[in-house]
């Protein structure tokens, strides 16, 4: 089965969090405070051995599971490339709080100067208003 989809499941990744905090434990020990039956349990234990994540170890008359660590290389691989594409992703050249800043300056020199944005204040019509360029 193929690792990601193995931990998709929320019981699934519930499970492994488990075994990485307390070690090898029993399926007994993992069904409490779950709220599903041990034969669920051991369904998903299932999935997560065929995936690579757990091993089953037998103890006498006991099996406990162990999260195996050396399966979530794959995962964390594909999570380093996400995570290095974000930050080699190219950045733009100004911050968008300085655009906002510029912006509020464009329309308070358009108030202060009683012309419309988008038109341009040259000489010729500042002398055709009565200003001095």
């Amino acid at each position: 089965m193929n690792i990601f989809a193995a931990i998709a499941d929320p019981v699934r990744r519930s499970l492994l969090e488990q075994l990485a905090r307390e070690g090898p434990t029993r399926v007994v020990d993992l069904t409490r405070g779950r709220g599903i039956s041990r034969p669920a349990v051991s369904r998903h234990l299932r999935v997560l051995g065929d995936a690579g994540l757990v091993r089953a170890i037998d103890h006498g008359r006991e099996r406990h599971f162990e999260l195996v660590t050396d399966a979530l290389a794959e995962v964390s691989n594909w999570t380093a490339t996400l995570t290095a594409k974000s930050a080699s992703a190219p950045q733009p050249p100004v911050a968008g709080h300085h655009l906002d800043a510029l912006g509020l300056e464009v329309r308070r020199t358009v108030r202060e100067r009683g012309t419309q944005p988008g038109t341009r204040h040259t000489a010729a019509s500042s002398t055709a208003t009565g200003e001095i360029a």
